[in-house]
């Protein structure tokens, strides 16, 4: 269905953008520090599935819609903002609390991973990186449009994805050895809120493609 070479430069590409420090990764991280590793990989496997969405969205054609509307690019990114600037500072006002206990529950885990597909569903520059970048290496004469794009669409999810995960198990560690620390932990959990929270602003002044 691909041509080898294609093919090549597309995974020699994602892989490159899947490692470049992003928005992702350090919403990953601060979830990791806050929470521990197991909120952090919760998180991680949401985001991803919210990364999905948009990959099954561009596939049927609902990105390209989406991204032609001012009105609706504008409402998306706002949601989106105002949900990570929101659990920003909830995070920075649980700063302190429940320093002894190191285990996440399980309720939190689910928090974060449903948390983490919301976050990037309404991410509107999630919509806008597979609608530019995966519909360059998609050929009309190789077969069906749409599996192709979900093809590659989840290759670039499952690439972006993994160093989240290896983000996650380093930040939880970070977080294990901050416990004996509490005022470190704490302001460790208060940078984590202040990161979530300049994400959601960077969000709300995102642009939208032409």
């Amino acid at each position: 269905m691909f041509d080898p070479m294609q093919l090549m430069i597309f995974l020699v590409t994602a892989t490159a953008l899947a490692v470049s420090p992003g928005p992702g990764m350090l919403y990953v991280a601060a979830r990791s520090i806050s929470g521990g590793r197991a909120e952090g990989l919760a998180s991680s496997f949401g985001t991803a599935l919210g990364g999905f969405v948009h990959v099954i969205g561009g596939a049927i054609g609902v990105t390209a819609i989406l991204m032609a509307s001012a009105n609706i690019f504008t409402a998306l990114k706002l949601v989106g903002a105002i949900y990570l600037v929101w659990l920003g500072i909830r995070t920075w006002r649980q700063a302190g609390f429940d320093l002894s206990n190191i285990e996440v529950k399980a309720a939190g885990c689910r928090r974060a991973f449903v948390e983490g597909i919301f976050v990037e569903m309404f991410n509107p520059k999630t919509a806008a990186f597979f609608l530019a970048f995966v519909t360059q290496f998609v050929d009309p004469a190789r077969g069906n449009v749409a599996v192709q794009f979900i093809i590659l669409g989840a290759i670039s999810v499952t690439l972006n994805t993994t160093p989240d995960i290896v983000i996650a198990v380093f930040a939880g560690k970070i977080r294990r050895s901050l416990l004996s620390r509490p005022q470190w932990m704490k302001r460790a959990q208060r940078a984590s809120g202040a990161l979530m929270c300049s994400l959601g602003v960077a969000l709300a002044f995102a642009r939208r493609p032409v």
